[in-house]
């Protein structure tokens, strides 16, 4: 404890630092240390910095509500791929952007007062998939690779065992209890992650029909597209009691699997002689017209910017044919779309409507699919407008009343190394502290911070925003020399160590960031599916939709 002694020269009831003859420290031990002894220290940046956070986190664990169902709204953010040296990387990167030397930079979500570690293994799988993790995540039941909404006990490819190992998820317990609920994704809104919030499938690549085989579609079960129009109905017939209104917002990519594959219901900005792969002949965009009369069916930004919050009870939002774009290459699409912050936010003034609060999943898809293609660049202004986004949502909403959890499925095996200096483009070339020039390796040629240990490996594509562009090369790995590459462009692709077809998941844990009520029960290294229990804990779902579905 400090304590200072002096004058109140000025007699402002405190003493300024002028005033302060002398101060002492009473220790563990109980021993007086002199001002004198640690005046430097204790002025120092990096040791007031310290202090502050500390007294902070103690300000905010006393803060906290730890009452069940104190948090009225519930946000889910995922940032798909987004491990620990994407954080960072991300972090470092934003702030060099804004003219810092970036390491010193928090991103919006590593200002939340409580963290924790997720361990993202699927029950068969060391390496996971988004399938079985976001099923943990949703339903608090670990599950295998591939698979969504369903226990451990299917059969992966097998419709049959879908019946009877059926979990439900956070965001259905929401709907049954009268919470609005809303999901966000920048990749096909069909895809594992977005899809695990609301589906149930033996594959999760059953996106449409077309994708199922015939014997799956005999049996009975249908494809993820149908599940999301048919959604209301199918919870419905699924609890007896239930009386739900749907979902109020969906916003993402994937029309394609809404479609007729039939030319004459291409939108105006498909990219595909023909759009649609449905091979049903069912336009499922028309049905949601149909089942939501009042609703606003949307497909590009002016649709988007047209929206009144006030006046649309329910958005279904098909941005793009497959996944939206890269936020990078957002500014190259043909009817325009509009950014994942703009999405949050519109979600957020829709949702916040219903008296009884709100359940909202945001993933930001894509910063694994430019891992996928070994796009560091693509990968981490794909993070930072993410973190945006969580920012945003924070902003507008109250923390005394919303959770906010911050995670991700899996990692990627994207590493930071060398030993460059502070402050070196995070993207660039490893410079040595004190040095100008570029260090060389043990081959005498200039190496990146950032790599991958396995992928398609290294392209100079100069200023290209689109990091897919990568997959119409063939692989390039091992070493390349750098000396006339610039690194830190757009279209620069880190080298890579194994040549695989595409950059794959590592098996790392990651980090979990939380705000509001409940958000003390982050803490320590947990099985994936703690994310479920602490939604729940902390909006009292379970209880509430058992309440609702009371007789």
């Amino acid at each position: 404890m400090r304590f200072d002694s002096g004058i109140d020269a000025n007699s402002n009831g405190a003493l300024d630092a002028g005033e302060i003859s002398d101060t002492s420290y009473i220790c563990n031990d109980g021993t007086a240390v002199g001002v004198g002894q640690v005046a430097e220290q204790l002025s120092n940046d990096w040791f007031v910095g310290g202090s502050t956070k500390v007294e902070d986190s103690v300000a905010a664990r006393e803060a906290v509500d730890n009452t069940p169902g104190a948090a009225r709204n519930v946000i889910l953010f995922v940032g798909d791929g987004m491990g620990l040296s994407t954080v960072t990387a991300s972090r470092i990167l934003e702030g060099q952007f804004g003219g810092m030397p970036g390491e010193e930079n928090t991103l919006s979500f590593g200002n939340f007062p409580f963290t924790g570690l997720s361990k993202t293994y699927n029950v068969d799988a060391q390496t996971p998939d988004s399938a079985g993790t976001m099923t943990a995540m949703m339903t608090g039941v670990k599950t295998d690779v591939g698979t969504i909404g369903a226990d451990e006990d299917i059969v992966r490819g097998d419709c049959t065992t879908v019946a009877g190992n059926e979990l439900v998820t956070a965001l259905e317990l929401a709907e049954i209890a009268g919470m609005s609920t809303g999901v966000i994704s920048t990749a096909r809104i069909t895809h594992a992650t977005p899809a695990a919030t609301y589906a149930r499938s033996a594959d999760r690549n059953w996106e449409d029909v077309s994708d199922m085989p015939p014997e799956a579609i005999t049996a009975g079960c249908t494809d993820i597209a149908d599940q999301l129009v048919n959604f209301e109905a199918n919870l419905e017939a699924r609890f007896a009691g239930a009386d739900v209104d749907g979902l109020e917002v969906v916003m993402g990519g994937g029309r394609r699997h809404f479609l007729p594959n039939d030319a004459a219901f291409n939108s105006n900005d498909a990219v595909s002689a023909v759009e649609g792969d449905r091979t049903d002949g069912r336009d499922l965009t028309a049905e949601w017209e149909a089942l939501y009369p009042d609703g606003a069916y949307i497909t590009d930004q002016a649709g988007f910017d047209a929206l009144d919050p006030a006046a649309t009870p329910h958005v279904f939002a098909l941005f793009n044919e497959s996944h939206v774009q890269y936020e990078a290459d957002r500014g190259n699409d043909v009817a325009g779309e509009p950014s994942l912050t703009e999405q949050t936010v519109a979600a957020i003034d829709i949702l916040d409507n219903s008296e009884n609060g709100f359940f909202l999943m945001v993933e930001s898809g894509r910063i694994d699919h430019a891992h996928h293609a070994g796009s560091a660049y693509g990968a981490l202004t794909d993070t930072i407008e993410f973190a945006r986004a969580i920012g945003e949502a924070a902003a507008a909403t109250d923390p005394a009343d919303t959770l906010i959890i911050v995670t991700a499925d899996h990692g990627h095996v994207f590493t930071i190394g060398g030993y460059p200096k502070r402050g070196n483009p995070i993207l660039g070339k490893v410079v040595s502290v004190g040095a100008e020039d570029p260090a060389l390796a043990a081959d005498d040629l200039p190496h990146t911070t950032l790599t991958y240990t396995n992928g398609r490996g290294f392209r100079d594509l100069g200023t290209e925003t689109d990091p897919d562009e990568t997959y119409t090369l063939d692989p390039v790995t091992g070493r390349v020399d750098l000396t006339s590459i610039d690194t830190e462009a757009p279209g620069y692709h880190q080298e890579a160590l194994v040549p695989l077809s595409s950059e794959t998941h590592s098996a790392e844990d990651v980090g979990i960031y939380a705000s509001g009520p409940g958000a003390h029960l982050v803490v320590g290294t947990n099985e994936q599916n703690i994310i479920f229990h602490v939604m729940n804990y902390a909006g009292d779902l379970a209880t509430r939709a058992a309440a609702a579905l009371a007789p």
